[in-house]
């Protein structure tokens, strides 16, 4: 199996458990859902890691946006940005850059957090250019991973 294809089926094993007040991993904007998770960086081998540039360590995580239009298998692209806070209010500018797997496209940001660090995800995504963005946001706890 390609290694690409290996990073995409954990992304959406876990975009089934992303916990949220609704308890759906997603959010409805029309004619597309914006499919949300994030998760310690540790999860991703070794090997996947390397092929997409993405730095594992036991203080770093992932947020993972996919944009899916009308119920279509896969993602389609779009403008994604966003931020993450943790309890302190300390901020960091999430930068995402896109996946491509065959048809479908996701986006993943790096970011880091402390041991038992309660963060907060704002997100905003624009899957037409001639449209305004949508925002998004939700929250995740992380735990250093020994």
């Amino acid at each position: 199996m390609n290694n690409k294809k290996l990073l995409w089926l954990p992304l959406l094993a876990l975009l089934a458990f992303s916990a949220h007040a609704d308890n759906k991993p997603y959010k409805n904007f029309g004619g597309y859902k914006v499919f949300y998770s994030s998760f310690n960086s540790s999860f991703i081998l070794p090997e996947i890691a390397s092929t997409y540039n993405i730095t594992r360590g036991k203080d770093k995580g992932l947020v993972n946006i996919a944009v899916v239009r009308d119920d279509n298998v896969g993602g389609t692209t779009a403008l994604v940005k966003g931020t993450v806070s943790n309890i302190l209010a300390q901020q960091q500018v999430l930068t995402f850059f896109e996946v491509r797997e065959g048809n479908t496209v996701y986006y993943l940001a790096p970011f880091e957090f402390y041991n038992e660090d309660s963060m907060t995800f704002k997100i905003q995504v624009q899957s037409d250019p001639n449209k305004p963005s949508e925002s998004l946001s939700f929250q995740n706890k992380f735990y250093v991973d020994d």
